[in-house]
């Protein structure tokens, strides 16, 4: 059973999380919290497999909350997917780079959310196709460093890995990048895990938020 923390202010939204989940054979909602610092307190009693975390809350938002449980000092970070309506380029950076494993939002059809939950269950990580647009076509121009463009990962990665790298910054699922590389699915798999490995990152979200912060990859618009 994935044992889910859903954060939601709003308590009609958040019962709408409730019944969805607990309808799944393999989800069980084993807390609920209104703010962020309930979120963090609840989540260190609880130890969830997954937390569904809205951003805008109050008392702590979160962000904050997910920088707490998943950021660079959390000594068992904690999966957390950011559920939310603000489709703006900056909470989306934000939430990514304080330990985010995936962002989607609130029209999102029901199944895609229960499919996102699964996904950063078993260890993987997801952005919505627009949320992913978003944050290459705008935010990322504004994160661009002066030094040459991702130097320090060009000399770690293959050029086949450099390539791999490039498509996921792109938001291209593993399918279309075999697609696009024409290999198989479970090699991109290899890939992907062998770019994290050795970039010393969680998951592929960091890696994306990574090409765009080294300037591997930029604005093609």
């Amino acid at each position: 059973m994935i044992r889910l923390l859903v954060c939601e202010d709003q308590a009609l939204v958040r019962a709408g999380y409730v019944t969805i989940f607990d309808a799944q054979p393999d989800m069980e909602v084993v807390g609920e919290a209104a703010d962020g610092r309930a979120a963090v307190e609840a989540a260190r009693r609880l130890n969830p497999d997954v937390i569904v975390m809205d951003i805008r809350m109050p008392v702590v938002d979160g962000i904050e909350a997910t920088r707490r449980l998943a950021g660079p000092g959390a000594a068992n970070p904690a999966k957390i997917l950011v559920v939310t309506t603000f489709h703006v380029d900056e909470y989306v950076y934000e939430a990514l780079r304080a330990g985010a494993s995936g962002f989607l939002l609130k029209d999102a059809h029901p199944a895609a959310l229960i499919d996102g939950v699964r996904t950063v269950a078993a260890g993987d990580s997801l952005l919505a196709p627009a949320v992913t647009r978003a944050l290459i076509g705008h935010y990322a121009e504004r994160v661009r460093p002066a030094s040459p463009p991702g130097a320090q990962v060009v000399d770690v990665l293959t050029r086949r890995e450099l390539e791999v790298l490039r498509q996921l910054a792109a938001g291209l699922s593993n399918a279309e990048i075999a697609t696009r590389l024409s290999i198989t699915t479970e090699t991109v798999k290899t890939y992907v895990s062998r770019i994290l490995t050795k970039l010393d990152l969680r998951d592929r979200v960091q890696a994306v938020v990574l090409a765009y912060r080294t300037g591997l990859v930029s604005d093609s618009r």
